[in-house]
C-alpha cells in the first residue's frame, strides 16, 4: 500500500519492498552503477509507491538551493520545440535559474526520470513525458509541477499551459470553407494519445457542424506530426483514389510531407488542393507556395509555464488549472489568397485561464 505524504518511507522500506539490498537501492536512486532492468524496475516502483525521496534530496528540496529548474520532453525534433526551449530558457535564465532537460517516455513502466525532487526545485513536463501514476506522486509529495500541452489528470491540482487549439483549428477550417468553397478537406492527426491532435480534431469537426458539411472518415488520416507520416499518409490517400480539395495538415512539419506528397502527384497547391497547417514555425513562409497556418504562441507557453512554477516555488497559490494562449489565422497562398491578404486574429491576444 503506497505511504500517504505525512509519512516518511526510508531507504530500508523501499529495499524491504522490492525484495532487494539497500545498497541495490542506492545504486539505483543514485545512478552510480549498473542495475539489472527488471531489478531496476522493482525498485522505481516501490520508490512511486511509498513517494520515497533520498535523506540529501529532502535536505535540498527543504532548502530549495538547487536553483535548477527541469524540461522533461518525449523527444527534442522538428521546428516546433525551437521557440519552446527559448522561451523556457530565456525566463529560467532571467529568473536566475539553471535549466535541465531530459527526454523521457510516457510508458507507465518506464524509469523514473533523473530529474525530480534531488536535483531540481521544480519541473516542466511536455505532453507525454511522464506517467499519470508519477505526477500524481509528485504532486502528493508537494514538489513543484507545471504541465505544458497536456491537461492534468483526474483530481491531480496540476496547472496546465496550452493554446486554443480547438478555436485556431476551427478558423482554418471555417477560412476552406466559406472563402474558398472546399468541401472535402482531408485533417491528419497527430501522434496517438496526442491532445493536441485531439483539440484540433474537434475544431475541425466542429467548423463542419456548423457549416452544414458531412464528415467523410476516410479523408481523416495519422500524419503525426512528422514530414515523412504525413507524406505517406497522403500517398495513401491518393492511392486509394480519394477525392478531396483541400488539407489540414494538423501542424506545419506534416505540411510539407503534404506539399511533396501532392507535387508528386501532379497537383498544383492552392490551384487543385488548398493547404493549411498549424504551428506557424519559421520556415513556413519560405515554403513554396507560403504556407497559411495557424500561428501558435510557442515562446510565450514556455515563457508562461516558467513563470507558473516559479511561483509555485515560492510558495504562490497556483494562478488556475488552465491557462489557453491564444493563436491567430495568418493568410498566405497555400489556401489560396494572395500575399496582400493581413493575418486574422483567432482571439484576443490575452491568456484565458480557467479555474
Amino acid at each position: 500500500m503506497a505511504r500517504t505524504p505525512s509519512s516518511t518511507a526510508t531507504i530500508g522500506d523501499v529495499a524491504r519492498q522490492a525484495g532487494v539490498s539497500i545498497a541495490t537501492v542506492s545504486r539505483v536512486v543514485n545512478g552510480s552503477t549498473p542495475v539489472i532492468p527488471e531489478t531496476a524496475e522493482r525498485v522505481q516502483a516501490a520508490i512511486r509507491d511509498l513517494a520515497y525521496v533520498p535523506r540529501a534530496a529532502a535536505r535540498v528540496l527543504a532548502s530549495r538551493k538547487t536553483h535548477t529548474l527541469g524540461l522533461l520532453v518525449p523527444e527534442i525534433s522538428g521546428a516546433f520545440f525551437l521557440p519552446l526551449l527559448r522561451g523556457i530558457e530565456t525566463a529560467a535564465t532571467e529568473a536566475g535559474y539553471a535549466l535541465l532537460i531530459q527526454t523521457a517516455t510516457s510508458r507507465e513502466d518506464s524509469a523514473i526520470p533523473r530529474l525530480g525532487e534531488h536535483n531540481t526545485d521544480g519541473l516542466l513536463v511536455f505532453s507525454r513525458s511522464l506517467p499519470p501514476k508519477e505526477l500524481d506522486r509528485l504532486r502528493r509529495a508537494g514538489f513543484p509541477v507545471v504541465l505544458l500541452h497536456q491537461a492534468a489528470p483526474d483530481r491531480v491540482a496540476i496547472p496546465t499551459i496550452t493554446i486554443e487549439n480547438e478555436r485556431g483549428a476551427q478558423l482554418a477550417v471555417e477560412h476552406l470553407i466559406q472563402v474558398h468553397g472546399r468541401r472535402r478537406i482531408v485533417f491528419l492527426r497527430g501522434p496517438e494519445r496526442s491532445e493536441e491532435s485531439q483539440r484540433r480534431e474537434r475544431g475541425y469537426l466542429l467548423a463542419h457542424e456548423q457549416a452544414g458539411l458531412a464528415v467523410d472518415p476516410a479523408l481523416i488520416a495519422r500524419g503525426g506530426f512528422s514530414r515523412d507520416g504525413a507524406e505517406q499518409a497522403m500517398r495513401e490517400l491518393l492511392e486509394k483514389g480519394a477525392a478531396f480539395d483541400a488539407v489540414f495538415s494538423g501542424d506545419d512539419d506534416s505540411a510539407t510531407g503534404v506539399l511533396a506528397a501532392l507535387h508528386a502527384a501532379g497537383l498544383r497547391i492552392p490551384n487543385d488542393i488548398s493547404l493549411i497547417g498549424f504551428d506557424d514555425v519559421p520556415f513556413s513562409i519560405h515554403l513554396t507556395p507560403p504556407l497559411t497556418t495557424v500561428r501558435a504562441p510557442t515562446e510565450q507557453v514556455g515563457r508562461e509555464g516558467i513563470h507558473q512554477l516559479l511561483r509555485i516555488i515560492e510558495g504562490a497559490p497556483m494562478e488556475a488549472r488552465v491557462t489557453l494562449l491564444p493563436t491567430q489565422l495568418i493568410l498566405r497562398q497555400s489556401c489560396g489568397c494572395g500575399a496582400e491578404n493581413p493575418a486574422r486574429k483567432a482571439t484576443s491576444t490575452k491568456p484565458m485561464r480557467h479555474r
